[in-house]
């Protein structure tokens, strides 16, 4: 049996973000999609995740998912096998970005989580042309069906997120780096650079993608996983 593949959700969203991956993978190994929606630290997630995952698995994650991935791994090295950081940030919130989000927490404790939403996911962060509606639509019923108290958690989770690049420069297995090119919240330098901390990494750029590439072009993805699921382990 191949090894489990562990999937993490961006901020606000549910495995419908996935559904193409796990279309993709679940026909050769067991894939899940964590619970990333319990705690108001990055810490207190990855915790809760570890304790529901198999003992060693393969990890993946977008966005906040992503830094949640990352935490894990710091936590419990030698049981991520490989991991995928996608569309994500290794960097600690600075005291002015983790202000930007107290206007968004006043608008949901107001009871306005739709409209906060839509100014948090603009439409400029996703590549252009007819499936950006579709994507920021289902983004929108995702964050509808978790509600306002799983928004507040989350965003208390990012504003006291840890810097990760020490985390990065000591990753030992497989990992891929991966980006649209049209990602306007995460942009393509930001992964460069990740890639670059990483010494066993392999950056991926998706064509005709933005924030959420997974849902925009998911085949380009699932091609780019199915590789990094290939790999031999790396030695320690």
């Amino acid at each position: 049996m191949k090894e489990p593949l562990v999937l993490i959700p961006g901020m606000m969203c549910d495995a419908r973000l996935y559904w193409p991956q796990i279309e993709a993978f679940s026909r050769e190994r067991s894939v899940t999609v964590a619970c990333a929606t319990q705690g108001e630290r990055i810490e207190e997630i990855a915790s809760t995740i570890l304790d529901g995952a198999p003992q060693k698995f393969a990890l993946a994650g977008l966005s906040m998912g992503g830094i949640i991935a990352m935490e894990v791994m710091r936590r419990a090295p030698d049981r991520v096998t490989r991991i995928a950081l996608m569309d994500t940030n290794p960097l600690a919130e600075t005291p002015q970005s983790a202000a930007m989000y107290e206007p968004m927490i006043v608008g949901v404790k107001a009871g306005r989580l739709a409209e906060v939403m839509r100014g948090f996911l603009k439409p400029e962060f996703f590549a252009p042309g007819p499936g950006r509606m579709q994507v920021l639509g289902l983004m929108a019923e995702m964050a509808e069906a978790l509600g306002p108290e799983v928004f507040l958690r989350q965003v208390r989770a990012l504003q006291r997120r840890k810097d990760q690049q020490s985390t990065l420069r000591k990753c030992k297995v497989p990992a891929l780096v991966l980006c649209g090119e049209h990602d306007g919240l995460t942009p393509v330098k930001r992964h460069t650079f990740m890639a670059e901390l990483i010494p066993y990494a392999r950056l991926e750029i998706i064509p005709d993608a933005g924030h959420a590439p997974v849902l925009e072009q998911p085949e380009a993805v699932n091609a780019a996983l199915a590789v990094w699921l290939s790999q031999p382990y790396v030695l320690k």
